[in-house]
């Protein structure tokens, strides 16, 4: 994912809806010189920066994409994870992603609009995920949604990486 390209994206969506850098960087919770260096391409934002960013402007993450078949990924505190398809259909925009959490820390992401929704199916490893302040758990062949419309957390249980699939619905307003 190219940083320079994720920065005139950003800027581009914050001026198109007359949101000052000042503005978005409070709503968002990260710094007014962390805003401004993504998006002048001299920052390589967080995962975590860019779904708070995304959450704010009312847009699914791939907003922020150029090309979306080029299976971008991104990476955050525990969380990998790779683009694998965006579409859409009258009443939602999906985004799929291959994800992997790393063991031993625990990423916290931000809320996103309201209305998404996350589905993970777990292959490998037992995750827990969900709520920040209610996280639900799923071994292997598991199943997790959840309303990620308030902050919520990612973690691997035990030694073993999770490997698994996240579906995000983001509806249309």
């Amino acid at each position: 994912m190219d940083p320079a390209v994720v920065g005139r994206r950003v800027r581009a969506l914050r001026e198109e809806q007359g949101i000052s850098l000042s503005t978005l960087a409070r709503l968002a919770g990260v710094g007014k010189a962390t805003l401004s260096g993504l998006e002048h391409g001299t920052r390589n934002p967080t995962l975590e920066t860019l779904w708070a960013v995304t959450a704010q402007l009312g847009v699914p993450f791939t907003a922020l994409l150029a090309e979306p078949a080029a299976e971008p990924t991104v990476h955050g505190t525990a969380v990998t994870a790779t683009l694998l398809e965006v579409f859409t259909d009258t009443d939602a925009t999906y985004e799929l992603y291959r994800m992997r959490v790393a063991p031993g820390v625990t990423q916290l992401s931000p809320a996103h609009a309201p209305g998404v929704t996350e589905h993970v199916t777990v292959f490998a490893g037992v995750l827990r995920a969900g709520p920040a302040d209610a996280p639900l758990t799923a071994p292997a062949g598991g199943h997790l949604r959840w309303v990620s419309d308030v902050p919520h957390s990612y973690a691997a249980v035990g030694d073993e990486e999770v490997a698994a699939s996240l579906l995000l619905r983001y509806p249309r307003r």
